[in-house]
């Protein structure tokens, strides 16, 4: 049996039924990822945007899949009704992109009337667009149903190819002004990594549209010339704007959540870096600790963690020793630690030594000293709690000090 190698263009034709699913698919997947956040925080009307945006960039690959070009036909009874239909949709795409980049870059504060003017001149002109691309589809003559060449087969039928140069003249235009916009603001000092990036992740977006234009545009002008190279409009069009579209869609998720995800590790790191000075806590407050919480966020176990190493850390300071504190400074400084770590090992030895003695003694302590650095600085005395190596060498040569040996050895 001998496989035949299929070239791009007929491996594109053969999934071409099904192939506009999978950008629709990775958008909406990156609607619902966006969803929770755009409903918590709806005023923001940046979110609502990035929204709006994922939700017309889905149904543009929804209504141009075939089947939907021919169910939406048979349910208006128009032949080729899907054609302005998927235009418009993707004019309005085009149009709020714009909109969108002009508003993200200038800030929402920004009320000029440059920035006013501009946004004012992008509506005008792409409604006038989608509303004069009805117009001559109900001028032209087209009653033969195309499902996926209907670019180049109308080429040259009257009133409708004026629809299809202005359609593709609209999304030039847009994705041009667009790439300039955002390499341009790529360009600028200071800028957050994360939006860099997202603004990458667009620009690259906008340059595979222009060659999605280049393409049709050159499908259409052979057409007129007499020529017929139909495959760049019906096989290497749509896997560029597959691909724009889902870069696109990511240019604009990965600023804001890449800063949520960015703000959640910090959150779960700092779980984690009070962790052994938690335990330690509950084990002076007698094994128990913060309650459990079921839906609690990782946001509140934070607060509350921090509250309850406070609240037991605050009792307990009256049983630091101040004398055997600046004991271990100086025995951290000696063994060459830097002085912020050598301030942090000799208050977390200076705890623990708090500890045992209150555990012995199980009396109020009698010292009196400001425990506001101490209780700012829970995380680094959090950290230390984790060098016991260091803690033990401190504690020795602070022991040894004590017995009247030099820091120095």
């Amino acid at each position: 049996m001998t496989t035949v190698a299929l070239t791009p263009a007929e491996f594109v034709n053969q999934f071409y039924p099904n192939f506009w699913w999978v950008p629709a698919g990775v958008l909406a997947a990156a609607l619902a990822i966006k969803l929770p956040s755009i409903i918590r925080l709806w005023k923001d009307p940046m979110l609502r945007a990035v929204g709006g945006l994922l939700l017309l960039a889905c149904a543009v690959f929804v209504f141009v899949a075939p089947s939907t070009i021919a169910r939406v036909n048979r349910l208006t009874g128009v032949a080729n009704f899907s054609g302005p239909w998927v235009y418009s949709l993707l004019t309005a795409f085009c149009a709020f992109c714009l909109l969108l980049i002009i508003s993200w870059r200038n800030g929402l504060s920004d009320r000029s009337e440059r920035t006013r003017r501009a946004m004012r001149g992008v509506v005008a002109v792409y409604s006038g667009v989608i509303v004069a691309m009805w117009v001559l589809f109900a001028l032209a003559d087209v009653p033969v149903e195309r499902l996926r060449d209907l670019d180049t087969y109308y080429a040259n039928t009257p009133y409708m190819r004026e629809m299809i140069v202005l359609y593709l003249l609209a999304h030039t235009v847009a994705a041009l002004v667009t790439n300039g916009l955002i390499w341009n603001w790529v360009r600028t000092d200071g800028l957050d990594s994360l939006l860099r990036w997202g603004l990458k992740f667009l620009g690259v977006g906008y340059a595979a549209q222009l060659l999605f234009d280049a393409a049709k545009i050159s499908a259409v002008v052979a057409r007129w010339t007499g020529r017929d190279v139909d495959w760049l409009s019906t096989a290497v069009a749509p896997p560029l704007a597959c691909l724009s579209a889902v870069l696109i869609a990511v240019g604009f998720i990965l600023p804001h959540a890449g800063q949520y995800l960015h703000g959640r590790w910090h959150v779960r790191l700092a779980l984690h870096e009070l962790r052994p000075l938690y335990l330690l806590m509950r084990t002076v407050n007698g094994g128990e600790g913060v309650p459990f919480l079921l839906r609690a966020t990782p946001e509140l176990r934070l607060v509350r963690r921090e509250t309850f190493i406070r609240d037991v850390l605050l009792p307990l300071a009256r049983h630091i020793d101040e004398d055997r504190r600046e004991r271990f400074h100086d025995a951290a400084l000696a063994l060459g630690h830097p002085p912020d770590l050598a301030k942090a090992l000799a208050a977390t030895a200076a705890i623990l030594d708090a500890a045992d003695t209150r555990s012995r003694s199980r009396e109020d302590g009698t010292g009196a000293r400001d425990t506001t650095d101490l209780l700012r600085e829970i995380g680094a005395v959090s950290r230390a709690l984790r060098r016991t190596e260091d803690l033990r060498a401190i504690r020795a040569l602070a022991r040894d000090h004590t017995d009247g040996r030099s820091l120095t050895g």
